[in-house]
């Protein structure tokens, strides 16, 4: 049997579809997948067969075949263990085809089952939204990032049993409540406020902030510089919801939010010591 399972793929800071199907027939055992896979994904093979055994779901037997297209991309990382092995239930006929034709899949699977967290999944979601996919289930620990990408219904992924039985109603899927922009509660670890003197140093600070201009700051230990550069953020423009998308995508793609909850609040600013190398 055939299935076809909706999931995503990243190139550079943008999502794209990838397809994945999967053809279940019959024949001595094998295993192959297809379009230009990388070694993590051809290693999924060995994650997808274990999580489905141990979710208590049965594996096929027979000749399994795993294409991700388009077959002329790069596919990279752990996205697609969990439309893997969703494809596999599918073409087996532990899950209706119908039902998954619903949703998009993105995660990478434990050995028990359990969806693991992964990278870059925001630009992935908006990529989904701007195909017109509505519901998408994603790991519990990327649902809080991609909840901000109106349009698309989050279902967190706990582990592999419980997406199945929300698949086939046996239970309520896990919904994510959409989040909203707000930057009312954003915390400094240093106010511009705080300091006291210092008025050459902080009107240099203040032009080179409105003017988006580097800053060299030169003086005797203890003058103030560390304390001066800590506190620029407190006087850096609030961040729009356009430019807070696009710098939790950088975030995302990189690995970086893994353990935030929600999105990057605060405006990117770099302080580099001078005893920094060029490397």
């Amino acid at each position: 049997m055939l299935s076809r399972i909706k999931s995503y793929g990243l190139i550079g800071l943008n999502g794209y579809a990838v397809t994945v199907e999967i053809d279940v027939s019959g024949g001595m055992p094998a295993y192959e997948t297809v379009g230009l896979p990388d070694a993590a994904v051809r290693e999924s093979k060995e994650r997808v067969r274990a999580a489905i055994k141990n979710s208590g779901f049965t594996y096929p037997v027979g000749r399994i075949t795993v294409n991700l297209a388009p077959a002329d991309t790069r596919k990279e990382g752990s996205f697609y263990d969990l439309p893997i092995a969703i494809g596999l239930l599918t073409a087996t006929g532990q899950i209706d085809q119908q039902r998954v034709d619903e949703y998009m899949f993105l995660g990478e699977l434990a050995l028990d089952g359990t969806v693991r967290s992964i990278p870059g999944v925001l630009p992935m979601v908006i990529g989904a939204y701007k195909d017109g996919i509505t519901k998408a289930f994603l790991p519990e620990d990327n649902a809080a990032e991609a909840s901000y990408v109106e349009g698309v219904k989050i279902a967190a992924a706990h582990d592999l049993k419980g997406v199945v039985d929300a698949i086939m109603g046996r239970e309520q899927p896990n919904i994510y409540a959409p989040q909203h922009w707000n930057t009312e509660n954003i915390t400094y670890a240093q106010d511009f406020m705080d300091i006291r003197g210092q008025q050459g140093a902080k009107r240099a600070a203040e032009i080179a902030v409105a003017g988006g201009h580097n800053l060299l700051l030169v003086g005797t230990p203890g003058s103030g510089k560390t304390m001066l550069a800590r506190s620029i953020p407190s006087i850096l423009p609030e961040l729009t919801f356009e430019e807070a998308l696009e710098i939790t995508k950088i975030h995302s793609v990189t690995g970086a939010m893994k353990g935030k909850n929600g999105i990057v609040s605060e405006r990117p600013f770099r302080a580099p010591h001078h005893s920094a190398s060029m490397a």
